[in-house]
């Protein structure tokens, strides 16, 4: 019994860990390739000619995807309070700067074959939308909601894992018809970010009323 209690802790962080892995070991790839120095492709030249936003973005990106994993088992938060308390205290500048950086990406380098106007403006409608909830998260916190803490921070982390739900939106179309045009891509993008989004809705309202 007691095992079983004990995976049960740590199911759904396990889960968001494997959902993250795709984008983090991409997202190394890339700091790798620019470290290295190339080749430099017309997919990668922008990351080249500007590397410290998308440097700043991986670097804070995969920490917050694995830490904020761990925040999302109650029984482990009960058990290590003052860890959670800590990792709270890291993760608020990972995750402002993940967005920021996004949202950096996104207004300076040229858009890549097959984005176009609709995912650019989703970028910076998510973006925003993760800094800004970052932003209430301590806000609540500073005044001891702690519920409304727990919401704003669940809405961050959700959109900042869109990039591991985006994989699993695209690959069907992918294995079946081959990279996608601009419209497919807008539509997919949007998929992984209003999922996630409405998974962390309802853990909220759960939690909630459970509450």
């Amino acid at each position: 019994m007691r095992s079983r209690m004990h995976a049960g802790v740590w199911t759904v962080p396990a889960l968001l860990m494997v959902l993250a892995l795709v984008p983090s070991v991409a997202g190394m790839a890339r700091v790798v390739e620019l470290a290295r120095g190339g080749p430099v492709t017309p997919g990668n030249a922008r990351f080249f000619a500007m590397p410290l936003p998308v440097v700043l973005h991986v670097v804070t990106a995969i920490p917050f995807a694995l830490l904020g994993a761990l925040q999302f088992s109650s029984a482990w938060r009960r058990r290590a309070g003052r860890w959670h308390a800590l990792t709270g205290r890291i993760l608020v500048p990972l995750a402002l700067m993940a967005a920021l950086s996004g949202l950096w990406m996104t207004l300076w380098y040229p858009w890549p074959e097959a984005d176009g106007l609709a995912l650019y403006l989703m970028r910076l409608f998510f973006g925003t939308a993760m800094a800004v909830a970052v932003v209430m998260g301590v806000a609540a916190i500073r005044r001891r909601d702690f519920a409304a803490h727990g919401a704003w921070m669940t809405r961050a982390y959700a959109i900042g894992m869109g990039a591991g739900t985006q994989v699993l939106t695209h690959l069907p179309w992918v294995v079946l018809v081959g990279g996608p045009s601009e419209g497919p891509r807008a539509v997919m993008m949007a998929a992984g970010w209003i999922i996630n989004v409405v998974v962390a809705e309802r853990v909220i309202r759960r939690g909630a009323q459970s509450a």
